[in-house]
């Protein structure tokens, strides 16, 4: 059964809402910006509406499945952790668009506020913001690269799972923390490694 549900977490994170709304706007997001088919690179291609329209589509991929999973008792414990992981595998390696999806921020914060009410979503929310402020300070108001933004992301996420340690969460939110870590960190690999998008 677990597979089962692991396989419904990964259909459900491959679906690529903005992709598909850019399409509808006849705009392909894999030849914009840096490629990305996800709800930045829509929001930069086709304005503020649809780039929420997509944070909001991608989130809730993210969130219902997590939601219904984790009230329901279907999966339980370290088991949770394999459709958790899948429905952000989904997002980032999606056969909708030959496997190369998006950066999964907005399907990450899905699956932790469906998992744990918000609460660890609130803690990773205000991490980033420090990250984004302490930056801001350190460059003295300049805008930030994005090689700057995957690695708040990415540290973030890193941050969090000390977070959930600390405040004594299940070790299995610790171990999905983790995989989130090591996701984020491939989903954001050319930033970190300092590689240049298609028109960036």
């Amino acid at each position: 059964m677990i597979v089962v549900w692991t396989a419904a977490a990964f259909l459900a994170g491959s679906l690529m809402f903005s992709y598909w709304i850019g399409r509808l706007k006849r705009l392909n997001l894999k030849t914009y910006g840096d490629g990305n088919p996800g709800a930045i690179n829509l929001w930069k291609a086709a304005g503020y509406g649809y780039g929420i329209a997509g944070i909001s589509l991608d989130f809730l991929k993210g969130y219902l499945p997590m939601l219904w999973l984790h009230h329901s008792g279907v999966v339980t414990g370290y088991w949770l952790v394999l459709p958790a992981a899948a429905a952000i595998l989904g997002h980032i390696c999606s056969p909708f668009t030959g496997w190369k999806g998006g950066k999964a921020i907005a399907v990450t914060f899905g699956v932790w506020s469906g998992l744990t009410g918000f609460s660890a979503t609130l803690a990773y929310a205000v991490i980033l913001a420090v990250l984004l402020l302490a930056s801001r300070r350190l460059e003295k108001g300049s805008p930030t690269s994005s090689e700057s933004d995957a690695f708040h992301v990415v540290l973030g996420m890193l941050m969090l799972t000390i977070y959930l340690v600390l405040d004594n969460y299940d070790w299995s939110y610790v171990l999905l923390g983790i995989v989130n870590f090591l996701l984020l960190a491939y989903s954001h690999r050319k930033e970190l490694l300092g590689v240049k998008g298609i028109n960036s």
